[in-house]
């Protein structure tokens, strides 16, 4: 593994590299088919890891959220978000990220989260995580009710869970919740700042790589009813710190 990760870590610094060149910088946004936004940016990050990748693994499978996938001959697979948070990128907000990660099969077995502006990176192979280079733990949780939980906005969640939307339901159920956030959030809960992320409509190039971050840091991360996340998953994810609340967070999603 020590191979995937020092490659993990140049195509870090290289989307890093690119990303810091617009940040903050004048620069088109377009919308994709699906409305969400794309910038220069976005394609110019992953075209870039590509073909680092392309040169060093070149039976390794590519899955990317710009250009699409390349099919793997090895039964590895590379899955990258070239900018998490393409809405935060362009108004000039640190929360975004680069999420990279390598799958064997449709298994998350690598993931980096990479913060390139405040220079802050989570690697994690499901049995450590670190953080620039230290190991990081999730914190224990006593109850739903003393816990913090991130979601990227209430849209993501409105839909009803008896008379009131979801949202309403964890603020009801837990001490409170932030919102934005993107991948960031997830690096937060890896070094043990919150307790819960819970969103859905998630492709796998925006979740494969926090599985193994937060599984490293101790925590759990899989689908609302708990079965494990693949590349063939639904995108309805639920992360948590403390294991002892998994089942409570999950019955309160149903």
């Amino acid at each position: 593994m020590q191979e995937q990760v020092s490659l993990a870590n140049r195509l870090a610094d290289a989307a890093g590299a690119v990303i810091s060149r617009y940040f903050r910088q004048p620069f088109d946004v377009e919308s994709k088919a699906d409305t969400t936004p794309v910038t220069i940016a976005d394609r110019e990050v992953e075209a870039t890891l590509r073909k680092i990748i392309e040169e060093m693994r070149p039976d390794d499978g590519i899955l990317g959220e710009e250009y699409g996938p390349k099919e793997s001959k090895s039964g590895m697979t590379w899955v990258l978000d070239p900018i998490d948070g393409t809405k935060s990128f362009t108004v000039g907000r640190a929360s975004f990220g680069t999420l990279i990660a390598l799958c064997e099969g449709d298994i998350p077995v690598l993931g980096v989260i990479d913060q390139p502006i405040l220079k802050e990176r989570w690697v994690g192979d499901t049995e450590v995580t670190t953080f620039n280079g230290k190991p990081v733990s999730t914190r224990t949780c006593a109850s739903l009710k003393s816990a913090r939980v991130a979601s990227t906005s209430p849209a993501q969640l409105a839909e009803l869970h008896g008379d009131h939307p979801l949202w309403k339901k964890i603020y009801n159920e837990c001490n409170y919740v932030v919102w934005g956030g993107d991948c960031y959030s997830y690096g937060l809960l890896a070094n043990g700042w919150v307790d819960c992320v819970v969103e859905q409509f998630l492709a796998p190039y925006d979740f494969a790589a926090l599985v193994p971050v937060i599984q490293g840091a101790g925590g759990w991360m899989g689908q609302w009813d708990g079965s494990p996340l693949t590349l063939t998953s639904d995108g309805r994810t639920l992360a948590i710190g403390d294991h002892a609340r998994k089942d409570d967070f999950i019955n309160l999603l149903r």
